[in-house]
């Protein structure tokens, strides 16, 4: 039995699109110059017919009017004759004159002579021995015919006619020649725009064909590679949520792959630790099974709060990570104020406090203001002073964090906030916690600032941006709190 999977289309299994767009145009194109062409030939030759039956018709008319205005003709004969002589047939037309049904008397022109075409005397004869003038058409093996009967007659003698005669086919050679030009005339159009729009084609389909060669270079270990944008159009716009696309997925990435990288880097030591001291643990010792109980237990709940601390940084890169209520700062003040109390002894005080509504996510701020204040009684000696405040200028809420203790210095201040950097080992940590703040300031669009000196402290201020009045200026201000929040925007 044979199988059979579906898969992608073979390349250059069918046209791509920039030669279904030329297709198409000109097909369009063609139809159009088809159609065109057929009602410029309906109009050109009813002009042409209508222009012979005019001259027929005038010039039957003057026929009559001159015989009936002439006498002194002693016959039809003699009518005939001097009738052929006073009238000059034009290009492509002839007259003959008919007496008693038979051939009498013929003028044509170098373009059109009659005797050469007995097949179209023969038609006329029997339609001259009437008394009524009449228009007909005739075709014969030589060429086609438009052609007038004028009857004539003097007496009782035998009843003549003249019969002017106009080459029908001769005449729409000028017809045939316009045409032949229109084709010519159109097809080296249709050239002209079919190379025209596969050069435009072309130059508007570069940003997709861009796309699909990016695109293809593009994997997991590579997505460095950018659409270029040019201009304002729909094109250009596809380029640019293409390129947003893929920073979105590389931030994605980078976010799996840091993550990896720290919790192989950082999970390794304690799991080495205590598989260390399992493997030297005595089994038949109590208090060295206690020991190793107590240290493993320890390193545990290292790795827990590790890996708790490594997801939070994983979860600050989505969008999500950071849902914005209108929080009262001052409450937000106090309430921090009264934890971070309980993170050590030392001499707390609550420097200053906001008042107003703004939009924030109050629980990720009491997180990281928590966190400066940690960091502060980490860095600082028992006893002493340690301030916290807030406040609040246009556009702009900053809460702060200001310690006497060891300080941080100038070399260290620019990684301070990178991941499990660390300026003091020995005091304990994962090197996670200021990073943390960082990302919730970055969630709220703001930023972390510090300013330190080695033996004398250090300031660590959270600016988050927030409409210009609080919530009297912003016009969800009662959306959000009905809603239950909506997501600030990040920087």
């Amino acid at each position: 039995m044979t199988e059979t999977t579906a898969g992608p289309r073979a390349a250059g299994s069918g046209l791509d699109v920039r030669s279904r767009i030329i297709l198409l145009t000109v097909s369009l194109a063609a139809l159009a110059l088809v159609v065109a062409g057929f009602v410029l030939w309906i109009s050109r030759t009813e002009q042409v017919d209508n222009a012979i039956d005019a001259t027929l018709e005038r010039t039957a008319a003057e026929l009559s009017d001159w015989v009936y205005a002439s006498d002194g003709f002693p016959d039809t004969a003699a009518l005939l004759r001097e009738a052929m002589r006073t009238e000059v047939p034009a290009e492509n037309e002839a007259i003959v004159g008919f007496l008693g049904g038979n051939l009498f008397v013929v003028q044509g022109t170098i373009t059109l002579n009659l005797l050469d075409d007995p097949e179209f005397l023969a038609h006329a004869a029997p339609l001259t021995t009437g008394d009524q003038a009449y228009l007909y058409t005739h075709s014969t093996q030589s060429t086609q015919y438009r052609f007038a009967v004028v009857p004539v007659r003097v007496g009782d003698t035998p009843p003549g006619a003249l019969v002017l005669a106009f080459d029908r086919t001769a005449e729409h050679i000028e017809v045939r020649s316009l045409m032949l030009t229109f084709l010519w005339t159109s097809a080296a159009a249709l050239s002209v725009a079919a190379l025209a729009g596969w050069l435009l084609a072309g130059r508007m389909l570069r940003p997709i064909r861009e796309l699909r060669e990016v695109s293809a270079t593009i994997t997991e270990r590579d997505l460095s590679r950018r659409l270029p944008v040019r201009g304002t159009d729909d094109l250009s716009a596809l380029a640019r949520s293409f390129n947003g696309m893929v920073d979105r997925l590389e931030s994605a990435f980078s976010s799996q792959r840091q993550l990896l990288d720290d919790a192989g880097h950082e999970l390794r030591t304690p799991i080495t630790v205590v598989r260390g001291h399992l493997e030297l643990m005595d089994p038949y010792d109590p208090q060295d099974a206690a020991e190793t109980r107590d240290l493993a237990i320890h390193e545990l709940d290292r790795m827990h709060r590790l890996a708790d601390d490594l997801v939070l940084l994983a979860k600050s890169e989505q969008p999500d990570f950071v849902k914005v209520r209108l929080t009262d700062v001052g409450d937000l003040t106090s309430e921090t104020f009264e934890h971070m109390k309980q993170l050590g002894n030392r001499e707390w005080f609550l420097a200053e406090s906001a008042e107003g509504m703004f939009p924030l996510d109050e629980q990720r701020l009491v997180q990281a203001w928590l966190q400066l204040g940690a960091n502060s009684v980490k860095f600082s000696e028992e006893g002493s002073r340690i301030e916290v405040g807030s406040s609040a200028s246009p556009g702009e809420v900053q809460l702060w964090v200001r310690d006497s203790g060891t300080g941080v210095g100038e070399e260290y201040l620019a990684t301070i906030f990178e991941r499990f950097n660390q300026v003091d080992s020995s005091r304990g940590g994962a090197g996670l916690g200021l990073p943390i703040v960082a990302a919730i300031a970055h969630g709220h669009g703001g930023r972390v600032d510090v300013a330190s000196l080695p033996g004398v402290g250090s300031t660590f201020v959270l600016r988050l941006p927030v409409p210009q009045s609080g919530s009297e200026a912003h016009p969800h201000a009662l959306e959000w709190q009905q809603h239950g929040g909506m997501q600030w925007p990040t920087s």
